[in-house]
């Protein structure tokens, strides 16, 4: 995948088919430690122990529906290629948390990419979802969530094209705004 935000929307889609009702995700660009980090916690079924060990695998999947699972092993390599590391925590009935970190300016980091696409889209597709995003960069902080944003919908869905719009205008913002007074592009 070419954005890391592609591989967000692929870890959070699992974290749909797992049983979350619950997300958050949080992005944080350190240019002190020149560390990039993306977190993504759900309250899904979780995983036993020896399903965790082996999530980085290929050929291990919880799918019925084919023998792959590329997913996790994908943003393992991204992350190792510029320098970072991937770790999955994850308890049967309490959920799963991954973490993910890149070299911050590491040539081979690929972009962040289009996180409010995303957030919209996974709404959009899941209006229910409880969905947290909290995005750092520089000491600057952006936050949104679904369910005080939905509040202020007056009974709007989340999958009205209007509010998609509203949605992704919004978040979009919020991140350019964060990064700019932060000072670091993403």
């Amino acid at each position: 995948m070419k954005e890391i935000s592609l591989h967000i929307l692929d870890i959070v889609q699992n974290s749909i088919e797992a049983g979350a009702t619950r997300v958050a995700i949080a992005v944080t660009a350190d240019s002190q430690r020149d560390l990039l980090t993306v977190a993504i916690a759900d309250n899904g079924r979780g995983m036993p122990p020896d399903m965790v060990a082996k999530v980085t695998d290929p050929f291990v999947t919880t799918r019925t529906t084919r023998r792959v699972g590329l997913g996790l092993p994908l943003l393992a390599a991204t992350a190792r290629q510029s320098g970072g590391t991937l770790t999955v925590a994850s308890a049967e009935g309490e959920g799963t948390k991954v973490s993910a970190t890149f070299g911050l300016g590491n040539i081979d980091r690929p972009p962040l990419g289009d996180m409010a696409t995303t957030l919209a889209c996974l709404l959009a597709a899941n209006p229910s979802l409880e969905l947290e995003y909290r995005h750092r960069a520089g000491g600057r902080e952006f936050r949104f969530g679904a369910s005080e944003f939905l509040g202020k919908l007056d009974g709007v869905s989340f999958s009205s094209p209007v509010v998609y719009r509203v949605v992704k205008e919004h978040v979009d913002a919020g991140i350019r705004e964060a990064q700019s007074k932060g000072g670091i592009a993403l």
